[in-house]
């Protein structure tokens, strides 16, 4: 296991230990992608497993955070959360707004830029949308997790922040091996 990876483990499993956290996504519970590895040290209660339909997870992770859960709604590639930019724009982004500023919990997104080598899995599994995300989201605070990011800080981050309430969490794939 990489130390990139090490780091995110005990971020994660930091996170699990605060109240009212519950993980949801593809590959939570049975193995499947990269983001899987991650949450080995996340009690199993914890999580739900979700088939592939990125619009609805994003659905579900605004609608349990409205019911007080801290959701950390995982995506397995960037280029997969593209698919649920319509609830994400649309609709956590604009929270404060939809809910006349009575939205009180925390929706945490991580997702990977998938890695090129040692295998090319094509440019629809290694867009990194950060950019053009950071033009579309206005109130949500995104987050590059470099390989010298001190993780446990970063992840912590959204339990702290007054001003945030939704963050994307962008890793990079490649650091995972």
């Amino acid at each position: 296991m990489s130390l990139y990876l090490n780091k995110i483990c005990l971020a994660m499993k930091k996170v699990s230990e605060i109240k009212n956290t519950i993980f949801l996504g593809q590959s939570v519970i049975y193995s499947g992608n990269s983001l899987y590895a991650s949450l080995k040290d996340v009690p199993l209660k914890k999580k739900i497993e979700l088939p592939v339909f990125e619009d609805v997870q994003m659905g579900m992770t605004i609608g349990l955070a409205m019911k007080g859960f801290v959701t950390i709604t995982c995506f397995p590639r960037f280029d997969f959360l593209v698919l649920a930019l319509n609830q994400l724009v649309n609709h956590a982004d604009k929270i404060d707004y939809l809910t006349n500023n009575q939205f009180k919990s925390k929706i945490i997104i991580r997702t990977l830029v998938g890695a090129k080598y040692p295998l090319d899995a094509g440019p629809q599994h290694t867009q990194d949308h950060t950019e053009a995300l950071k033009k579309l989201l206005i109130n949500t605070k995104i987050i590059r997790i470099n390989k010298n990011t001190n993780m446990i800080k970063k992840y912590l981050l959204p339990f702290k922040d007054k001003k945030y309430k939704i963050f994307l969490f962008v890793e990079r794939g490649i650091n995972y091996s």
